[in-house]
C-alpha cells in the first residue's frame, strides 16, 4: 500500500559531500523547501546536486552558489528525487553551513 510521509533532513555541511536524502527503490521523494544558513561568520561557496541512482552521475542544481557570512540561502522550488536518486550538498571549504531540508517521502 502506498503512503505519504512529511520528513525532515538536516547536517551540518562542510568540504565533504554530504548526503541529505538518501533515496531507495520504490520511493518517490518531493523536496519542499532548502534551507541553508552559515554559522562561522565567513562568507562560503556551495554545491547542491543530484547524485543519480546512487552516485553514477551528478546533476548540479548550485554550482558555487554564494552564501555570505552569518547570511541564510533559501531554495523554494520543487525537486523530485526517485528511486535511488541521492540530494546532496557540499562547501568549497571547510565551512560550517546548517541545511534543513523538508520533503516528502511517498512509496509506489
Amino acid at each position: 500500500m502506498a503512503s505519504e510521509v512529511l520528513s525532515v533532513a538536516h547536517s551540518v555541511v562542510s568540504d565533504t559531500e554530504v548526503v541529505l536524502i538518501n533515496g531507495v527503490d520504490g520511493h518517490t521523494y518531493t523536496v519542499l523547501s532548502i534551507t541553508l544558513c552559515e554559522t562561522a561568520g565567513v562568507a562560503e561557496t556551495f554545491d547542491l546536486f543530484i547524485q543519480d541512482d546512487g552516485g553514477a552521475t551528478d546533476y548540479e542544481i548550485y554550482s558555487d552558489q554564494a552564501l555570505a557570512a552569518n547570511e541564510t540561502f533559501e531554495h523554494t522550488g520543487r525537486i523530485v528525487l526517485t528511486n535511488e536518486d541521492h540530494l546532496t550538498a557540499k562547501c568549497a571549504s571547510s565551512a560550517s553551513v546548517d541545511v534543513v531540508v523538508s520533503y516528502l517521502d511517498q512509496t509506489r
